[in-house]
């Protein structure tokens, strides 16, 4: 399985547990199953700061009630280099995206813009595979790290790509400066204000995820869609017909 261990799952030594909400999820929709959220980084270095923040970021979710899920792109080929995508690292990718509710995008902001591999794993995302929509009516949380000052350029590019995906964004995101600073040996993130807006992101996104669960057939209803479907139902039922005389 291409799902990064998490280490340490529970120690959360940068948050106030007195101002936190444990199990949100279940505050919210309670008798439910947990929200599933599938997380993306954006490097493979091996201290990769994208990587250590999604990993911040999971840990919250599960103490928020939410059961996260990090997908691990090391042996993920790039589109089109496999042919029909016959690769173990795709399948697995789009079976995680179809079992997840949620999602959390992070990358490193490389010359302006988001980096090849989170874009190579978003790209491995179609919109329909067959009857199922991978991404269509996931929430969706974006994120990124920098090197140095803070910017918002990946985090827009990742909503750009988010909206594509027929999915719901929410409001709230997080920009990290200077990544370097914000983490110690261990990887962990130090308290800060970078911090607390990660804690604002994955609550939003837990709340956002039950909230909507309920509604997604009817927020993803489309007009053109059913006018495709009753077009393609017309077309077959003249063979179907046939074929039963």
């Amino acid at each position: 399985m291409r799902i990064r261990a998490l280490e340490n799952v529970d120690l959360l030594p940068a948050l106030d547990l007195d101002r936190a909400t444990r199990n949100l999820a279940g505050v919210l929709a309670p008798g439910t199953h947990a929200p599933r959220i599938l997380l993306l980084y954006g490097s493979l270095r091996s201290r990769s700061f994208s990587r250590l923040a999604v990993e911040e970021a999971a840990r919250l979710l599960r103490y928020f009630g939410a059961e996260p899920r990090i997908f691990d792109p090391s042996d993920l080929p790039f589109p089109d280099q496999i042919a029909g995508d016959d690769h173990p690292a795709i399948r697995e990718l789009r079976e995680l995206s179809i079992w997840s509710e949620g999602q959390v995008w992070c990358s490193p902001e490389r010359h302006g813009a988001v980096t090849g591999l989170i874009k190579a794993q978003i790209d491995h995302l179609p919109l329909s595979v067959g009857s199922l929509r991978p991404t269509q009516g996931c929430t969706l949380a974006v994120m990124q790290v920098s090197g140095g000052s803070q910017s918002f350029n990946a985090v827009n590019t990742l909503r750009l790509l988010g909206r594509w995906m027929r999915m719901f964004t929410i409001p709230n995101q997080s920009s990290v400066a200077k990544a370097w600073q914000e983490f110690d040996e261990q990887g962990r993130m130090r308290p800060s204000s970078y911090y607390e807006r990660i804690v604002d992101v994955m609550e939003e996104l837990v709340r956002f995820t039950v909230l909507l669960r309920p509604h997604v057939a009817t927020l993803t209803d489309r007009y053109s869609e059913r006018v495709g479907d009753a077009a393609s139902a017309a077309a077959v039922a003249p063979i179907l017909a046939a074929a039963q005389r």
